[in-house]
This record gives structure tokens, sequence and C-alpha cells, in this order.
């Protein structure tokens, strides 16, 4: 059992991101499919848009809140700031997604389904480096605050 601990606390930022990823994709289908299969109609294409970016939009407020609070631990208190950037990053990769997709299944007659699961691998590696390096950045004081406090 202390191995399993010892591991988890060495790639502990790692896991949880996987694990906060998990559930950000529940919450985009729960979402998606509560409003598809209450208010909103999907053989409507207006409607079945307005599903995905609800679907979107709540996903990426929970990523934002369990990637603070539980992968980079943040402790910025310019929380909107810090959000913009969040959701920024997240329009980015969208936008990479969005882009990838179309060159390599639009333009070049990839499987659409096999590049979606290869750009999804590379927009969660893009999140992850955007999160970490742009978005939840600790300042120099955070660092020797958590280095004091172990």
């Amino acid at each position: 059992m202390d191995k399993i601990k010892e591991l988890y606390l060495k790639y502990k930022e790692i896991i949880n991101y996987f694990i906060v990823g998990v559930l950000t994709t529940l919450v985009n289908f729960v979402v998606y499919y509560g409003c598809v299969f209450t208010i909103l109609d999907p053989n409507d294409g207006f409607q079945l848009q307005v599903a995905i970016v609800l679907a979107w939009i709540a996903a990426v407020a929970f990523a934002y809140y369990a990637n603070r609070k539980y992968v980079f631990e943040s402790k910025n208190p310019d929380i909107i700031k810090e959000g913009a950037a969040f959701f920024a990053a997240r329009i980015g990769t969208l936008l990479l997604e969005a882009g990838m997709m179309a060159l390599f299944v639009t333009l070049l007659g990839f499987n659409d389904k096999v590049m979606k699961l290869i750009v999804q691998v590379l927009v969660m590696i893009a999140n992850y480096v955007f999160s970490k390096f742009f978005v939840f950045t600790k300042k120099k004081t955070e660092v020797i605050e958590t280095e004091v406090t172990e």
C-alpha cells in the first residue's frame, strides 16, 4: 500500500489531471444529453449547436474549477484573470482540434474516427501544457511557501 501511495504522490498531478479529464467529459455528455432529451431538438441544426456549446461551456467551467483546486492547486487570488486565461487556452485548443480535423479529414480524406482519437490526444496534451505553463503558473513566493510548508 505504501508503494501505491508513493507512486500516487510522485505522479499526483498527472493522475489527478486524468481523473479530472474523465469527469469533464462526463459533464460534457450529461449536459449535452440533458439538453437534447429535454428542451432542445437535435434534428434542428441550430438547436444542436446550442446543445454542443452549452455542454462545452459547462465542461470547461467544471474543468477550470477542478484543475484549479485538485490538479494544479492554484492559490492565485485573481480568479477572473486566471479563469479568462483558462477559457482562452481551451478556445485555442478547440480551434486547434477543428483545424486539424478539417485538414486531415476534410482535405486529406483520413478516417474521421481515427483522426478524432489522435487529435483528442494532442488536444489533451496541449490543454495540460497550457494549463501548467500559462494558466496555473506559480509565482516564486508561492513555490517558496509550498516548499517551506512541506
